[in-house]
C-alpha cells in the first residue's frame, strides 16, 4: 500500500505542482488521495482565512474522506460510486463542510483499469468556479498519463536489469511480471503460456509477487508457482517486478519464440525490421564491448543518437554516464567551457570555483558528440589530445586531468570533404572514424514504417491521454510512398499531428496535413517516363476521373491492389482527388 501511495504521489507531482500556481489567490486546493479516500497532499490558495478553514474542516493530509467515514462528500462518494462528481454546501452530509463546493474524479491504474485514488478540487462555495469538475478530470487523466510513462518506463527498466540473468532458451521458459504482479513479457506467447500454466483471469496479477511481502501475503501466489522458479528485480532500492523461470517440461511442445533479442535491451528503441537495419544494429552491438570510437554517419532525423544510446548500455559502462552535447547547437566561445570546463577567474562571467565540462562528467562513462562536423578548427587540437593522451585542461588551467571517456560521434556532413576542403583536421577524423557506421535513411526502408507507426501512435496516446486509434492501411501505404526528406523526426512529428487533430478511426489518408501532400508532390519522381509509362499515367488518370476520384473504385476496375495504385499515383504525380495529372509532370 505505502509503495502504491508514493507511486501515485509521485505521478501526480507535476499536477500538484501546477495547481499551486494556477489556484493561487482562488480560493480554491486540489487534493489527492489514494483508494481509501487518505489525503496524501494538498496545494492551492495559501491565504490565512482559507488556511484556517481547511484545517477546521480537517482537509489536511493523512485525513480519511471516504463515504464510510464522512457521508456524502465529492471525494468519498466519487470512489464510491467510481464517477466524477460535484458535491455543492448541503448536498454534504456534515454540516462542518456545508460552506464548500467540491468536485472529484477518480484515478485509475492505466494498466488493469482498477482505482487507486482520486483528485479533488474544493473551494467555499462563495468563489468557487464552473470549470472545477472539468479541471479535476483533466488532471485525473493527467496523471493516469503520467502513471502509465512511469509504468512502461519500469518495465523497460526491468527489461534491462533482467536480460542477461535469462536463461538459454532451449531449457526453460520465462515470464516477467511487473510490480504489481502482472505478466506482461514471456520467452513466447504470454496468454497461452499462462494458460498452459494454469492461470485463468492472470492478467489482474498476483500482488506481492516475488516481493518482500510475498511470504506475507502467499495467498495471492497460486500454487502453481514454485517459489524457487522467482527471482525479484530490484534497483536503486525499488522493486521493479519478478522474473519467472520456469522447467521448459511443464509447458506443451508448441514452438515459442525467443524471449529477447539483444535489440531488447540495448537498441529497443531503434524500431526495425528491414535487414538493413538490423545489419546496423547488429555492427553496433559488436563494437559496443570495445573502447572503439564510432562515428555514426546519417542524414537528418535517421535517430543517430539512439543508437548513441543503444551503443552506451550495451557496453560495460552502462551504469555510469551518458553525455551528450550538440556541437553545433552552442556558440564558438561556449563550446571550449562546455566541453573542458574552466577553473575559478578564467573569464568575465566565469562561475566561482570553475566548472567541470562534459568531458570530464562523461568520465568512465560516454561521450556523444552530436553534429562533430561543426567543431570549430581550434577546439579539434585539444579533442585529439583527449583522445590520444586520456588528458585535458581546464580553460585557465596549466595542470592536466586525467579522462576515460568512450567516445561516440555523429554528423550528417561528408567528413573527408571538410578534411579536403581545410575545415577539419585529417588526424582527427581518421582517430574518429576507427569504426564508421552508416545508418539508412527512411526511404530506403519502407518496411519499417508500419512499425514505426504503431510504435509513435502508443506514445502519443501515452503521452497526450489519446483514445485508441490506428491508420487505415491505405494511409501506411501513402506513408511508405513518400520520400521522408526528414526520416523517422518527420514521421514521429507527422504521426503526432495527425493523432492530435484527426477524429476518425481508422485514420484515412484524406486526413494527412497539406503538408504532406505538397511535400509529397516536390519530391515525387516527375521525370523521364517512357512511352509505356506515360500510356500507363494516363489510363490510371482516366479510371480514376471516370471512377469521381474513387481509389477503391479504380483499383477494381484496373484489376489491380490499392496500395499499387496510390503507388502509381505517387510516381505519375497524379492529384488523386480530382483524377487529373498535374501540369508539372
Amino acid at each position: 500500500m505505502l509503495e502504491k501511495r508514493s507511486r501515485l504521489v509521485q505521478a501526480g507531482a507535476s499536477t500538484m505542482a501546477l495547481a499551486r500556481d494556477y489556484m493561487l489567490e482562488t480560493g480554491t486546493v486540489m487534493v489527492l488521495t489514494d483508494a481509501d479516500g487518505i489525503v496524501l497532499r494538498l496545494e492551492g490558495d495559501t491565504k490565512l482565512a482559507l488556511r484556517n478553514a481547511v484545517e477546521k474542516t480537517h482537509l489536511l493530509p493523512g485525513s480519511n474522506w471516504s463515504e464510510t467515514t464522512c457521508g456524502t462528500n465529492a471525494i468519498g462518494t466519487a470512489l464510491k460510486t467510481e464517477q466524477p462528481i460535484q458535491v455543492h454546501a448541503t448536498e454534504h452530509f456534515c454540516s462542518g463542510i456545508h460552506r464548500w463546493t467540491c468536485s472529484a474524479c477518480v484515478i485509475r491504474d492505466p494498466i488493469d483499469g482498477a482505482v487507486i485514488g482520486a483528485i479533488d478540487i474544493s473551494g467555499l462555495s462563495a468563489s468557487y468556479g464552473r470549470p472545477a469538475l472539468a479541471l479535476a478530470i483533466s488532471a485525473a487523466a493527467r496523471i493516469e498519463a503520467q502513471l502509465l510513462q512511469m509504468e512502461l518506463d519500469a518495465r523497460y527498466r526491468l527489461l534491462d536489469q533482467c536480460f542477461w540473468m535469462l536463461p538459454p532458451p532451449d531449457r526453460h521458459h520465462a515470464v516477467l511480471f511487473d510490480s504489481a504482479g502482472r505478466p506482461f513479457k514471456a520467452s513466447g506467447e504470454m496468454s497461452q503460456i499462462m494458460r498452459d500454466l494454469g492461470a485463468p483471469g492472470c492478467q489482474s496479477g498476483f500482488p506481492h509477487l516475488g516481493s518482500r511481502d510475498d511470504q506475507l501475503c502467499g495467498a495471492s501466489r497460486p500454487a502453481w508457482i514454485k517459489e524457487e522458479w522467482l527471482k525479484p528485480v530490484v534497483h536503486q532500492g525499488e522493486h521493479l517486478g519478478t522474473v519467472m523461470v520456469a522447467p521448459k517440461p511443464i509447458v506443451s511442445d508448441r514452438a515459442f519464440l525467443p524471449f529477447a533479442r539483444g535489440e531488447a535491451r540495448a537498441f529497443r528503441n531503434v524500431i526495425h525490421s528491414a535487414p538493413k537495419m538490423h545489419a546496423v544494429v547488429e555492427k553496433c552491438r559488436r563494437v559496443a564491448t570495445t573502447v572503439a570510437p564510432v562515428l555514426l554517419l546519417g542524414e537528418t532525423g535517421v535517430g543517430k543518437e539512439v543508437f548513441a544510446h543503444g551503443i552506451h548500455v550495451a557496453s560495460p559502462r552502462r551504469d555510469r554516464a551518458f553525455v551528450v552535447i550538440n556541437c553545433g547547437s552552442v556558440s564558438r566561445e561556449l563550446l571550449a567551457s562546455e566541453l573542458f570546463g574552466y577553473v575559478d577567474g578564467a573569464f568575465t562571467g566565469a562561475r566561482r570555483g570553475g566548472m567541470a565540462g562534459k568531458i570530464e562528467a562523461a568520465s568512465g562513462g560516454t561521450l556523444f558528440l552530436d553534429e562533430i562536423g561543426e567543431l570549430p578548427l581550434e577546439l579539434q587540437p585539444m579533442l585529439l589530445r583527449a583522445l590520444e593522451n586520456g588528458e585535458i585542461s581546464r580553460i585557465g588551467e596549466a595542470a592536466a586531468r586525467k579522462v576515460d571517456f568512450r567516445l561516440v560521434t555523429a554528423t550528417n556532413r561528408d567528413l573527408q570533404v571538410e578534411v579536403d576542403a581545410g575545415r577539419f583536421r585529417k588526424d582527427l577524423y581518421y582517430r574518429l572514424a576507427v569504426i564508421p557506421v552508416v545508418i539508412p535513411p527512411l526511404r530506403e526502408r519502407p518496411d519499417d514504417i508500419p512499425l514505426l507507426v504503431d510504435h509513435f501512435v502508443a506514445q502519443a496516446r501515452a503521452r497526450y491521454a489519446l483514445g485508441n486509434r490506428r491508420f487505415a492501411s491505405d494511409t501506411l501505404s501513402r506513408l511508405q510512398d513518400y520520400h521522408w526528406p526528414g526520416n523517422v523526426r518527420e514521421l514521429r512529428n507527422l504521426v503526432e499531428s495527425v493523432m492530435l487533430t484527426s477524429n476518425g478511426d481508422p485514420i484515412e489518408p484524406s486526413e494527412l496535413p497539406d503538408v504532406f501532400w505538397r511535400a509529397e508532390r516536390l519530391c515525387g519522381r516527375k521525370q523521364g517516363l517512357s512511352l509505356a509509362e506515360s500510356s500507363e499515367r494516363d489510363l490510371i488518370s482516366r479510371t480514376l476521373r471516370s471512377c469521381n476520384g474513387n481509389v477503391t473504385a479504380t483499383a477494381s476496375a484496373l484489376g489491380l491492389a490499392k496500395s499499387t495504385v496510390y503507388a502509381k499515383l505517387h510516381r505519375y504525380d497524379i492529384r488523386f482527388d480530382l483524377g487529373s495529372v498535374n501540369s508539372s509532370g
